[in-house]
């Protein structure tokens, strides 16, 4: 009953979705009465469309009986092919459990199993045996034609070597198995190579004998050329297979191994290598532990006596021979200049390597050894074009392989930093270091002191010590161990000595230690502004010198790998044992961050500048408290309201004024000398303000002033600006009191300007009753007038109160 409830309940939903779907088609087509004169079209697509889903319906029937049918003839296929597997499954079964003796099935499997890898390891032992029987047939066969013809000998060899190649490269995927047999077959190899090697070696030999060689006048025709050539090239091939497979080996390369040397050469430097040791490790007097230029220049020597010889003999050979090989783009195996080098190179590094730990407790022949070594290195770069073999980064060098392969630098580093802070002593131990040198920098610049001239000259020094290395960190820990250091220890040479003064000239300091009068005077005078100037000049000529060496091509390429390598870090240290943060805190701030600004000595630099700018400020400091304690005395006299105007015309400077005028002239002038235009005016201006002030506030606001005593005020004025003038050209000395200069015009106008004779009483200007008339009116008035008289600088309060001190007006 629940059934037919469900179908019914079914069938009624499926009505009721045709009857919305017919009454939802109805109501689109009939929305409107007009839409009824289409009915008969209407009915005509509908039939159309139900004749059309008809057909549509019967080919799908159509289709679904073929898929069926197809699908029950698959269906019985694999049934039968199953009962087929299975019947045949049964045979196998029964089969195997009698050829093994079996009970059951799975026995059988697993005794069946075991006879297969029997016959899989027979097989294999045949696949060795065969290969070992090969290898012997080869070898054989190559000593027997090597009695008749050597040459005939090479390609059994070839055959050898290259089975020895396609052995090892495929051991790796075959789990490293075999080994016995490949070193079995890599041994024969050798020994057969050793054997062709050796009697190839001594034919060629026997035919440099002939050709008198190493004779400097060596010469090839005819039959010797023939002999030469044949011997060049038979060990050429014999060495080929051993060149190629290292040619592969990019990894070994990488770590810094030592290229091959071609046979020929080989051979040919065997006499060149006696006479070195002839020369350079016997009791010979060119022996010497302190010259090693003489063995180093003994191969530049070798190199320019038979370059020409073997560009002429060899290079056609070696271009012919490797032409058609990769080895082809590879300088040492096609160039005979490089050939040659590498040829010889072994016999330098067995002297360099035998000499290391004879030297390495005696600083100066260690410290010279590696000078030679990096100068030898350029040599045979820049001037030889030698790249050991790999043309993208270039030949490390000797230098390298002595500090880097067998681990030389910190002992060198120690060495030098040594030799560095001991020279740096020796410069500041110097009784005129101290002293400021006039002449070793160009005029008009700030004169540093000797010995930050010679600081520099001895960091310029380290530079070209270490500018040659090829290591990123052996550059960077020569930097800051050493550079860096000096320049951190000079300027805390610096500081100490500002802090020194600093609290000698302090009113406290003054008080608790007492310091004479005498000593103060000497600190305030001359002798202190010196002492300043001393510290002043050398800070700027040195940050001068650090930024210069920021744009140097050398601290450059540093920075930018500096900056590399610190956005690629991953925690590790940067050089040695400082990690980012510590190179960033010796060098700049901005390591490792994605700023295109910033400079290796960003820190050390920011420092001097810091120093700079603050004995500056001691120096600017300095002047004022002195030139003010001068002008006390002038500001306690007061004849200016008194003075008679008779002698207006024949004014000289005020007694009381003398000492200060003096005091400034000396200053200026030694100034004038140490400092630059730029400082000098910088500091100038700060004086001039501070007189300024003084002479404002104690004498100008202070006293009252008759027409006599404004032109003597005047007067003592321009002695002073002229006295600025001297040093600073012309008018500095005005433009740094522009407020005292626009008082003493508004004081001094006189009482009323006429034209003179002759014209009237037309008026030739302002006059001070007018002046004080309109400035006393009111603010827009008196900023009118200070105008007119070219006032820029006076307030209109400032006017009124430089006016109430003329006497005349009575305020």
């Amino acid at each position: 009953m629940a059934e037919v409830a469900y179908r019914t309940n079914a069938s009624r939903i499926a009505d009721e979705e045709r009857d919305i779907r017919v009454e939802d088609y109805l109501s689109d087509k009939l929305q409107n009465s007009s839409d009824l004169a289409n009915i008969d079209s209407l009915l005509e697509d509908v039939k159309a469309q139900q004749v059309l889903l008809q057909q549509q319906l019967l080919e799908a029937k159509t289709t679904l009986d073929e898929n069926t049918k197809a699908s029950v003839t698959h269906s019985d296929h694999l049934h039968q092919r199953a009962r087929q597997f299975q019947s045949q499954q049964i045979d196998v079964d029964r089969r195997l459990m009698i050829v093994t003796q079996s009970e059951t099935s799975d026995d059988a499997v697993r005794k069946f199993d075991s006879s297969m890898e029997s016959l899989r390891k027979l097989d294999v032992a045949q696949e060795y045996m065969e290969l070992l029987t090969e290898v012997e047939s080869l070898s054989t066969r190559a000593r027997r034609n090597f009695k008749k013809s050597p040459q005939a000998a090479l390609q059994p060899y070839l055959r050898i070597q290259n089975l020895v190649n396609a052995l090892k490269d495929a051991q790796p995927a075959a789990e490293n198995a075999a080994p016995h047999l490949i070193d079995h077959v890599d041994k024969t190899a050798r020994t057969l190579w050793k054997h062709m090697k050796d009697a190839f070696a001594s034919e060629f030999e026997a035919t440099l004998r002939k050709v008198q060689w190493p004779g400097k006048d060596i010469t090839l025709n005819g039959q010797l050329e023939r002999e030469w050539t044949d011997g060049v090239k038979k060990l050429l091939e014999l060495q080929e297979p051993e060149l190629k497979a290292k040619d592969g080996q990019t990894a070994d390369n990488a770590k810094g191994e030592e290229p091959l040397v071609l046979l020929p050469l080989e051979v040919m430097a065997k006499p060149l290598e006696l006479r070195f040791k002839y020369h350079f490790e016997g009791d010979r007097p060119t022996n010497k532990l302190d010259k090693p230029e003489y063995f180093l220049s003994h191969v530049i020597s070798l190199l320019n006596t038979y370059d020409e010889f073997f560009a002429i003999h060899l290079q056609p050979l070696l271009r012919e021979h490797f032409k058609k090989s990769n080895l082809a783009f590879t300088s040492i195996y096609i160039d005979s200049t490089s050939a040659l080098l590498t040829a010889l190179l072994p016999m330098l590094r067995r002297k360099i390597f035998a000499l290391m730990p004879q030297i390495s407790q005696q600083p100066q022949l260690l410290s010279h050894l590696i000078h030679e070594l990096m100068n030898f290195d350029v040599s045979i770069r820049d001037e030889w074009n030698y790249d050991g073999g790999n043309a993208i980064e270039g030949w490390k060098g000797l230098t390298w392989e002595i500090l880097v392969k067998k681990d030389w630098f910190g002992r060198w580093l120690e060495v030098e930093k040594n030799f560095a802070l001991s020279r740096y002593q020796n410069i500041i131990d110097a009784p005129e270091s101290g002293e400021i040198d006039y002449d070793s920098v160009d005029p008009g610049t700030t004169k540093p002191t000797y010995a930050a001239i010679r600081v520099n000259d001895l960091l310029e020094t380290i530079t070209d010590r270490y500018r040659p290395l090829r290591s990123f960190s052996q550059k960077l820990r020569f930097l800051i161990d050493i550079q860096i250091t000096i320049f951190d220890r000079f300027h805390s040479r610096f500081h100490d000595s500002l802090e020194a003064y600093l609290a000698r000239t302090s009113s406290i300091a003054r008080t608790v230690q007492g310091v004479s009068r005498e000593a103060q005077a000497e600190l305030q005078g001359l002798g202190g502004l010196e002492r300043l100037c001393r510290i002043y000049g050398s800070a700027e000529y040195l940050e001068k010198k650090m930024r210069d060496w920021s744009d140097d091509v050398f601290f450059l390429d540093v920075w930018d790998e500096l900056q590399d390598r610190a956005r690629r870090s991953t925690g590790k240290n940067l050089a040695g044992p400082m990690s980012v943060e510590d190179v960033a805190e010796r060098t700049s701030s901005t390591v490792g961050s994605e700023e295109d600004s910033g400079a290796l000595f960003d820190e050390t630099a920011g420092a001097y500048r810091r120093l700079r700018v603050r004995t500056e400020s001691f120096i600017q400091d300095m002047l004022i408290y002195s030139l003010r304690e001068s002008l006390r005395p002038y500001g306690r006299v007061n004849p200016w309201s008194s003075l008679s105007a008779e002698f207006i015309a024949f004014l000289s400077l005020t007694s009381e004024l003398d000492a200060t005028v003096q005091q400034l002239n000396d200053y200026l002038s030694f100034l004038s000398k140490v400092l630059a235009q730029a400082p000098l005016r910088r500091i100038v201006r700060q004086v001039a303000l501070a007189v300024q002030a003084f002479l404002w506030d104690h004498v100008l606001m202070r006293y009252t002033f008759s027409a006599s005593g404004v032109a003597q005020f005047q007067r003592d004025v321009e002695v002073i600006w002229e006295t600025m003038d001297r040093c600073l050209g012309e008018g500095q000395g005005e433009l740094g009191m522009r407020k005292l200069k626009e008082g003493l015009v508004l004081l001094g106008l006189p009482m009323k300007i006429q034209e003179g004779e002759g014209n009237g009483d037309e008026d030739f200007g302002l006059g001070l009753w007018e002046v004080e008339k309109r400035v006393f009116r009111n603010n827009e008035s008196g900023r009118e007038v200070l105008d007119e008289l070219g006032l820029e600088v006076l307030s209109e309060s400032e006017a009124r109160h430089v006016l109430e001190r003329r006497i005349e007006l009575g305020h």
